[in-house]
């Protein structure tokens, strides 16, 4: 194919919520999966994908050595672990990056190159002055986090959040040296045009997210399907002579190990034309 390897998020085998002791004690504030790692694996595994992306809470339901045992069972690499934060409000800041710090050591710990962290809180009354820079000054210190634990750190724009489209996402990166780990789906939702920011900010991605995406009604879809064409997106990546990990991504599927399956046909059949 090419020099990328390939990993899927663990996402998709369960409902997704999170850790509800983070409603009061907000350095609890995890990200979930409500599934079975064993089982998610075992079909990313089979599915023909090398590597795998968590959730922090579920990254943190296990021991170091417990997950490297998961991990070894189904001959797959934890790529990244997933976190977030609202990173605007000062008097939770140190409880969240404490959070952060733990999910880093983890991290680290099971030999994962990549954290990946989503975030900055949408007011009820929309954004203030100040606020990107107040998430720009907590990302930066993330980037230290990582950096201290020989991790690289990216920030992923996310729907719902203070950084959503082109403009907002260029804003926030003139507030803080982070990396940029483009997901696809969440940038072109955003009304963005995937490929051309990928362009736009290659010196900045050393990892990717892939997913697909329809309009109508909502909802994230494999590769193969769906109103975004990752065709582009792909040639983009080429282009820019992207060679790192890309992780591929779908949050909810009634089968989510054929859905896995036909991203990563997708993925080889594009590949093997481009």
């Amino acid at each position: 194919m090419t020099r990328w390897k390939l990993a899927y998020q663990a996402n998709c085998w369960g409902p997704l919520g999170g850790n509800a002791v983070g409603v009061t004690s907000v350095s609890e504030l995890t990200y979930r999966t409500f599934a079975d790692m064993d089982r998610a694996f075992a079909d990313i595994a089979a599915a023909g994908y090398e590597g795998v992306e968590v959730f922090d809470g579920n990254l943190l339901d296990h021991s170091g050595e417990a997950f490297r045992t998961l991990l070894e069972k189904h001959g797959l690499s934890l790529v990244a672990a997933y976190s977030g934060g609202n990173f605007i409000f000062n008097d939770i800041l140190d409880e969240e990056l404490d959070r952060i710090r733990r999910v880093a050591d983890r991290t680290a710990e099971i030999g994962a190159p990549h954290l990946v962290i989503g975030g900055g809180a949408k007011r009820a009354g929309g954004a203030r002055d100040g606020d990107h820079a107040k998430l720009g000054a907590a990302l930066e210190r993330i980037v230290g986090i990582a950096r201290e634990r020989g991790l690289k750190a990216h920030y992923h724009p996310h729907l719902t959040t203070i950084v959503e489209g082109p403009e907002q996402v260029r804003r926030i990166f003139g507030e803080t040296s982070i990396d940029f780990c483009p997901d696809t789906a969440h940038l072109a939702a955003a009304g963005g045009d995937p490929a051309q920011m990928i362009r736009e900010h290659r010196e900045r991605i050393s990892y990717v997210h892939l997913k697909g995406w329809q309009q109508e009604p909502f909802a994230f879809t494999p590769l193969d399907r769906g109103d975004l064409d990752s065709g582009p997106i792909i040639e983009a990546l080429l282009e820019t002579g992207y060679d790192g990990w890309v992780t591929v991504e779908l949050d909810a599927w009634d089968d989510p190990r054929a859905g896995a399956q036909a991203s990563r046909q997708y993925l080889e059949d594009r590949l093997e034309t481009a």
